[in-house]
């Protein structure tokens, strides 16, 4: 994209981040993406919120048109740092954060160590927990096998594993889109991923600590990061609601995306420090009440 707000570049932590810059609001909502795929994959909600809010949506290092810093290993700690590295960047003290998936691995790794950086959580489709020792010997297969077949086979594979049986389907056009997402990431990249989440620390213990108030999002027929761990989330983390989406797997805010907008605006609008400000500016919105531990149809 060409128009103003978007891939803007700003140097951090050594790299060159990539981040698109949108709206206008008190609190900015700052959106991190998941494994392996770019911060096109929020554009359905930067859409939607940037009329009426301040939106951010960035790449991780490596994905996207981020760089990376190959003398580093990744982690999630050093993809933490990246993200108050870019708030300090752009001047922004605290900010709602939104983490899909290895994003929310992320966020909860930067909530544990930075937690006075953020005014609101939400944790889509993603877990506190470390990868077992089975999942890690599954993650080096995936390394050897990108290593020996490249990228094509292993998205082909991994796509049947991110959406709904319905939206493999009827949403072919967005199965599409997150294929060329993968395709596009380089190699080395994804196998930095991969490594980072095999090597990730269980953040379980600290969820007692997230004193924010926490929105919790997870598609029904996720098979990634299933409900179970979705319904851990909201049971240990005190300031928390889940919402379940029906007809949606893992990549619930692209298979569900007015359900998910509706969800994330509705938390964001009910902050304390937003509770007494009007920001829709959008007469013909259609909003839903708040909602609690629901699950929602499409």
């Amino acid at each position: 994209m060409e128009s103003e707000g978007y891939d803007k570049l700003i140097e951090v932590n050594s790299i060159t981040a990539s981040y698109d810059d949108l709206g206008e609001g008190f609190s900015p909502i700052i959106f991190i993406h998941g494994f392996p795929f770019s911060k096109s994959m929020w554009q359905p909600q930067v859409d939607f919120l940037k009329k009426t809010h301040h939106v951010i949506a960035y790449d991780i290092r490596g994905f996207g048109r981020s760089t990376s810093e190959v003398i580093r290993t990744a982690s999630m700690e050093l993809y933490a740092e990246d993200l108050i590295a870019l708030m300090d960047g752009l001047h922004i003290e605290k900010a709602i954060v939104c983490g899909f998936s290895m994003g929310g691995y992320i966020l909860l790794n930067a909530l544990h160590r930075f937690p006075e950086r953020f005014s609101g959580v939400i944790l889509a489709d993603t877990q506190c927990i470390a990868d077992s020792q089975e999942a890690k010997e599954n993650r080096n297969k995936t390394i050897e096998d990108i290593q020996e077949n490249g990228l094509k086979s292993f998205a082909e594979k991994f796509i049947l594993k991110l959406f709904c049986e319905a939206s493999l389907k009827h949403k072919k056009e967005i199965v599409k889109s997150i294929k060329n997402q993968i395709l596009n990431t380089s190699q080395d990249s994804i196998i930095g991923g991969l490594k980072a989440m095999a090597n990730r620390s269980d953040t379980s213990a600290s969820l007692i600590e997230i004193d924010v108030p926490t929105l919790i999002i997870c598609g029904k027929e996720d098979v990634l990061t299933p409900v179970e761990q979705s319904k851990f989330l909201e049971k240990n983390i005190e300031k928390s609601s889940l919402h379940i989406l029906k007809k949606a797997g893992h990549l619930s805010n692209l298979e569900q995306p007015d359900h998910f907008n509706k969800i994330i605006l509705d938390f964001i609008e009910n902050l304390p420090h937003l509770s007494t400000i009007k920001l829709y500016g959008n007469e013909n919105l259609e909003m839903i009440p708040a909602l609690e531990n629901s699950e929602i149809d499409s």
